[in-house]
């Protein structure tokens, strides 16, 4: 075979490789946002046409699988929280960044699990940057609160119900934007030091990094405990 064939033959197995992995990436969120990121592997290669050999090779574990399947998004909020924390007005910060979080889960339902799940196999890297988001988030909190807008006895375990809260009603109702708006609208209101009218009752031990939530808003990890 000539140099010009061996390369095409090489060019073409690259393209063969890039659509099989696009392949695998589609059917993953489908079958996470209708399974639960808990869903077997084999449902996953089944759904994309290739065989469960083929997919591990890529993806060697489910947790590899769901951050590339949702690389887009985790992006996304990272960025968003980047972009709250550099915003000279910490309450703006903050409502943005719930806004973006809340749809980017309606744009796409499996990405509610992914958020808040935990990797187990996560590497060091991915472990440090979580800590950091998390770590970042408590700092845009309390700006927020020192600067009067946030409710003092708001806690970062909120966020955590709050999209569990919203994982539920995109769940039931994907196609309704009006009631997904409608529902962030009165959480951040809710949020605002000025809606603070008596004691709260203790603030609840989920955390974003350990939060279990299958796609359907069932439980699907067991969280771990503050």
């Amino acid at each position: 075979m000539g140099e010009s064939s061996r390369i095409a033959g090489q060019d073409s197995l690259r393209a063969d490789a890039r659509r099989n992995r696009q392949r695998i990436l589609a059917a993953a969120r489908l079958v996470f946002a209708e399974h639960g990121i808990d869903a077997p592997m084999a449902t996953v290669a089944r759904r994309a046409g290739v065989g469960v050999a083929t997919l591990y090779r890529r993806f060697p574990t489910r947790d590899a699988l769901v951050r590339a399947a949702f690389e887009h998004q985790m992006d996304a909020c990272a960025r968003a929280l980047g972009e709250a924390l550099a915003d000279s007005d910490p309450w703006e910060g903050f409502q943005r960044l719930v806004e973006t979080v809340c749809e980017l889960q309606r744009e796409e339902r499996g990405f509610s699990a992914a958020f808040v799940a935990a990797f187990p196999d996560s590497t060091r890297e991915h472990a440090r940057v979580r800590n950091e988001s998390e770590r970042d988030f408590v700092t845009l909190v309390r700006r927020a609160q020192a600067a009067g807008a946030l409710r003092a006895d708001f806690h970062p375990s909120d966020l955590a119900v709050a999209l569990l809260s919203h994982c539920g009603l995109v769940t039931a109702l994907p196609g309704d934007r009006a009631a997904s708006r409608r529902l962030v609208a009165y959480l951040l209101q809710a949020f605002r030091a000025e809606a603070a009218h008596g004691a709260l009752p203790a603030p609840s031990e989920l955390s974003l990094s350990s939060l279990p939530l299958a796609a359907d808003g069932s439980q699907g990890r067991r969280p771990s405990r503050a």
